[in-house]
């Protein structure tokens, strides 16, 4: 029989909370539970969700322990895993994260760019707490971390707190793999052996095989040139028009390189100026979350608190929860599991950065992530790579050092700003916006 875990979910108050605590009790099987922790310093937010997780428990395992709490000592003491997704300022701070570049011509978006950098700034210290936590009630538990932007949180914790048990992760590239499955008329994106390199938001996929071996990226790469990753399903037509528009657009971020398949947000790097374009600086993706799924979740939360049960909900489980439950059961059981993870590259790819938080795949065991060697990566991705590595690092260095000239440096190095001088005055808005949170800058 399975030794059962305690889990602490860190961000209790996400809207993304009610998800992954139904892909933990719908896996017991694959993760055995023994108690599901809510952990969250907005304790408002947090209790409108944890009172329906409560009832979603009881109703479908009530033998686990369930608790929620504001408390450090309490949600972190005799834990074996941490499930952080924290959101620093809220949805309130997104939208200026997305707005305030946008007044000048710049891309705005959640980790791309100013927008990332500003909400990388915002995310660290927070994303610390959390681990020193951890450490100090649960020294021998794992820290899994996609808070966002898991670039800039990877680099952190690499500076900060080396060789710890920290990993950080992301779903995009488990997201558009499950496109990749439906194309292919694959029931799971599980049927694939993929080689992918990159950073985070910024990878390409260079070989995608079936469970036998076949080569399945001919016929992904024949649908990708011409539609991108638009599908023919229910889910696609139900997405918010932001990310239509961004599975359309790989079509073209295809043709930079056709030799590889893109990560969805190169859009951003590539194609900055039809980005902005494009964009409604009244009406930006922070305000598509707010008005749909915010306002859905909390909503279905009230209704299953009101009825204690979760008779007539449609709350599931999201794709990002299923990939963290098969990182910790990789953990906790030794599976050797293959997964794509951010570690440091030390020679993985063998022409770049070593001390590089980048996203590759590795072997998961009780000791952790085994990167998996990628070997030489071509001329235009490794320049695309150094720039960006180099925009996290400072973007780091900024915040350890209150520097206000290496966060300059940052927004002027990234592709998505034209010149140093639009860095300053986004920088300079951003900063002001993010006094609250971010350190003092000198």
């Amino acid at each position: 029989m399975k030794e059962k875990s305690s889990v602490v979910i860190a961000g209790g108050g996400s809207t993304f909370t009610p998800g992954i605590v139904l892909m933990l009790i719908n896996n017991m099987e694959q993760f055995p539970i023994r108690k599901i922790i809510l952990y969250d310093n907005n304790a408002e937010r947090q209790e409108k969700l944890a009172t329906a997780c409560e009832v979603i428990v009881k109703e479908r395992h009530p033998e686990i322990e369930f608790l929620y709490t504001t408390d450090p000592e309490t949600a972190f003491t005799d834990i074996d895993f941490v499930m952080a997704h924290i959101r620093v300022g809220l949805y309130e701070m997104r939208e200026k994260d997305e707005k305030i570049p946008l007044q000048f011509g710049v891309v705005g978006q959640e980790t791309c760019g100013p927008g990332g950098i500003a909400y990388g700034m915002r995310s660290i210290g927070p994303v610390l707490e959390i681990y020193d936590y951890m450490e100090k009630y649960s020294p021998n538990a794992w820290l899994l971390n996609y808070s966002n932007p898991a670039a800039i949180v990877a680099e952190a914790t690499r500076r900060l707190r080396p060789g710890k048990r920290i990993i950080n992760i992301c779903d995009m590239p488990v997201g558009q793999e499950r496109s990749f499955a439906i194309i292919l008329g694959l029931e799971s994106r599980k049927e694939l052996d993929v080689r992918y390199y990159g950073l985070n938001h910024f990878g390409w996929w260079t070989s995608i095989k079936d469970k036998q071996g076949n080569d399945m990226m001919p016929r992904l790469k024949e649908y990708i040139s011409e539609r991108g990753l638009e599908l023919d399903t229910s889910d696609f037509q139900h997405r918010d028009d932001s990310w239509k528009e961004t599975y359309r657009k790989v079509a073209d971020i295809y043709k930079l390189d056709p030799d590889t398949l893109p990560n969805t947000y190169l859009k951003y790097y590539y194609f900055p100026d039809y980005v902005v374009a494009h964009s409604n600086i009244e009406y930006t993706r922070a305000n598509e979350v707010m008005d749909g799924r915010e306002k859905t979740v909390f909503e279905q939360a009230r209704k299953i608190t009101e009825q204690q049960s979760t008779e007539g909900i449609t709350l599931s489980a999201g794709a990002h929860a299923s990939f963290i439950v098969d990182l910790a059961s990789a953990l906790k059981f030794n599976t050797k599991e293959r997964m794509l993870l951010i570690v440091e590259n030390e020679g993985a790819i063998s022409n770049f950065d070593p001390t590089a938080m980048v996203e590759i795949p590795c072997i998961v065991g009780s000791d952790g992530p085994e990167p998996l060697s990628m070997g030489e990566i071509p001329t235009f991705q490794k320049g695309l790579m150094a720039q960006q590595n180099a925009v996290e690092k400072l973007c780091v260095e900024a915040w350890i050092e209150g520097s206000y000239h290496k966060l300059w440096q940052a927004l002027t190095l990234s592709k998505t700003v034209p010149s140093a001088s639009v860095a300053k005055e986004v920088l300079d808005a951003l900063y002001e916006a993010n006094k609250e949170y971010w350190p003092e800058l000198k």
